[in-house]
């Protein structure tokens, strides 16, 4: 395993954080069995090497988490998790944040998390979490309950960054949860200069989704860029439009050559991977690890997906 220190905050993190983003990605079914499995897949990864975890209030895998972390050293761990917003007809949100910060706290078996994050702010929100929950979050801070404060941006609604580009230029986070992917790859212009000035943490989610997994979608997708215009005639194949990448690289596969392009983009710090299976947990790790993809093979992706900023890959 490689490790970097998370910006600004001094945390030694591993590049791959193993994300516990629900029971589908831990294979963790409502039983006992299930559980167990997911334990498993959380030890495994920590035997990989991975001390970064990710989890979030409504994914319902806190506790799960704290059951896999019990009797293993804490300070040698890295805890992420996430609150869900309250409505802003909450009438009381500050509260909010401190009750669902205990439950966590409770949930996790631990009495601070590394970093507590806002969850899925999209720009409409943006207003009422820096008026009216973030007073509770740096109190949390100055109590010692967290140790950083994050936020995670809302990708499927707003794939352009607009939240973290604003919210970046007003430096309110330790560390920012971003997607990046090699079709999307548009937080290179607006959010990757911001946080490296302000020396923010970056996490990266979405950076492997379906588009990236399975060859339909990824041919539906391109097909109808290709309607639109977007590519110029010719400029793919439309039976295999990325069969470029593992041609002129050394990727066997597409999911590879996502997690490589994310992890040796200047910026990125931890790219995210979830799994319930253990060969495939192992297959995506050694993907992060591998060398980044040819000069070659960067230049025709951004000649391709540089300008576009309204993909997810999911």
């Amino acid at each position: 395993m490689e490790y970097i220190t998370l910006g600004r905050t001094g945390l030694k993190v591993s590049v791959a954080g193993l994300g516990c983003g629900g029971p589908s990605r831990l294979g963790m079914r409502n039983d006992a069995t299930g559980e167990k499995h997911a334990i498993q897949i959380i030890r495994q990864a920590i035997d990989l090497g991975i001390n970064f975890l990710d989890t979030a209030q409504n994914y319902g895998t806190e506790a799960v988490v704290g059951k896999a972390i019990a009797g293993l050293p804490r300070e040698g761990l890295v805890i992420s998790t996430k609150k869900t917003l309250p409505p802003p007809n909450h009438p009381d949100p500050q509260a909010e944040v401190r009750k669902g910060l205990e439950q966590s706290l409770k949930a996790l078996g631990t009495d601070y998390i590394d970093i507590y994050h806002l969850h899925g702010v999209e720009p409409k929100d943006y207003e009422f979490a820096k008026s009216r929950l973030m007073p509770a979050m740096r109190q949390a801070r100055e109590e010692g309950k967290i140790c950083f404060i994050g936020v995670t941006e809302g990708f499927v609604q707003d794939p352009s960054h607009m939240m973290l580009e604003q919210s970046l230029k007003e430096d309110l986070w330790d560390v920012v949860m971003v997607g990046f992917n090699l079709l999307n790859p548009s937080a290179r212009r607006t959010v990757l200069p911001l946080t490296r000035q302000n020396r923010v943490g970056v996490l990266d989610m979405f950076a492997v989704r379906r588009a990236l997994s399975q060859a339909a979608h990824l041919r539906e997708l391109c097909g109808e860029l290709m309607q639109k215009g977007v590519f110029r005639n010719g400029a793919i194949n439309a039976a295999e439009p990325l069969d470029f990448v593992l041609r002129e690289s050394d990727a066997k596969t597409l999911p590879e050559a996502g997690y490589r392009f994310c992890r040796h983009e200047h910026g990125i710090d931890v790219v995210l991977t979830g799994t319930g299976n253990v060969e495939h947990l192992k297959s995506n790790v050694e993907s992060i690890l591998k060398p980044p993809l040819p000069n070659t093979v960067l230049q025709k992706l951004e000649n391709l997906f540089g300008n576009l900023d309204h993909l997810t890959g999911n």
